[in-house]
């Protein structure tokens, strides 16, 4: 077939085939239509893994999928749910998906074991993990921690943060992913999600508990999207339009109906009822977690990252002695290149 068509061009005088090439771009054009310049006639499919269940910390992915952006822009996205089993990471390095939510200090980890990871934008602009105080605790801020048991996820580099910066140690039981341990005893602290675990806490009937973040502490991740090397060399021009979609599909989440996102995250998983996902919804744009907590906060802001936030994030865990020094840099690790 090709072989016939070189026969038919080579018959064609120079003025034939320069309209013959004029009529394919004119055609081009106007099948791209004016959603997106670059999408293909056939979309291209790309496999999005969450951390999580399907819950509103993933709203902004969902309305994006439920309004139509990522097949405006030319993109298939199927959206597989996580869970507390699910090795995001590694699925990634694998290739058995594309793109991944994930936080930034334990990819940094993974980055300098030699799994072939890029940070390529940012979910929230602080990782809403932090920890979860009884509201009849003794403890009333991080350096009343001294002693404690604390439930958590054993490899979170945050924990020893807390303990070199404020020269305490910590019992750390093993995260279970449930609320009961901590509605058993006024003093339990345990590792959970501002937008998530609290709601959760006073609906099992307890009182409403503090909440010790991150970046209250200095400690400031990113909730981060990842992809693997290959694909973001291979497939730039997919990558950039995942994220300006996505990004799109957060603001529209943030500020207008989030009724699509929300239908949509039932479907995903069952659990989620209207009263968690309003209240959890709340909460993400009373934290100002997608648009940024500082100064230049806003919807400009909406899935950016900085080298700057990633050199003091490697500095912390070197000093830590969960990252050798010199190991990684920062322009090996992460990049804004494909950043709207």
């Amino acid at each position: 077939m090709k072989t016939d068509c070189f026969r038919i061009l080579d018959r064609l005088s120079c003025f034939g085939l320069m309209i013959l090439l004029m009529v394919g771009c004119a055609k081009k054009s106007t099948a791209s239509g004016p959603a997106s310049a670059a999408s293909p006639a056939v979309p291209f499919k790309i496999t999005f893994q969450l951390d999580w269940f399907a819950e509103p910390e993933h709203g902004g992915f969902y309305q994006a999928l439920a309004l139509g952006l990522y097949q405006q822009a030319g993109l298939d996205v199927s959206i597989v749910p996580g869970g507390p089993g699910v090795a995001v990471k590694e699925i990634i390095s694998s290739g058995q998906a594309d793109i991944a939510q994930a936080d930034s200090t334990t990819t940094l980890t993974q980055q300098a074991e030699g799994l072939p990871l890029l940070q390529v934008g940012a979910v929230f602009q602080d990782d809403p993990s932090g920890l979860l105080v009884n509201a009849d605790s003794t403890v009333q801020g991080f350096e009343d921690l001294k002693g404690k048991t604390v439930i958590a996820r054993v490899e979170w580099p945050f924990l020893k943060f807390l303990e070199q910066k404020f020269a305490l140690q910590l019992k750390i039981v093993p995260q279970s992913f449930s609320v009961a341990a901590f509605l058993s005893g006024k003093e339990t602290i345990q590792q959970g999600y501002s937008i998530a675990e609290p709601y959760h806490i006073v609906k099992a009937g307890g009182k409403e508990p503090r909440f010790l973040p991150t970046w209250a502490a200095g400690f400031r991740a990113y909730a981060v999207l990842i992809t693997n090397k290959k694909f973001a060399r291979e497939y730039p021009a997919e990558l950039r339009a995942f994220l300006a979609a996505s990004a799109r599909g957060w603001r529209d989440y943030l500020e207008n109906d989030p009724a699509p996102a929300h239908a949509a995250l039932k479907a995903a998983n069952k659990d989620n009822t209207d009263d968690f996902m309003a209240a959890s919804r709340k909460l993400i744009i009373e934290g100002r977690l997608v648009t940024g907590r500082d100064a230049d906060g806003g919807p400009q802001q909406i899935g950016r990252i900085s080298r700057e936030r990633f050199q003091t994030q490697i500095a912390q865990l070197e000093s830590l002695g969960l990252l050798p020094k010199g190991k990684i840099k920062v322009d090996d690790v992460m990049t804004t290149g494909f950043l709207p």
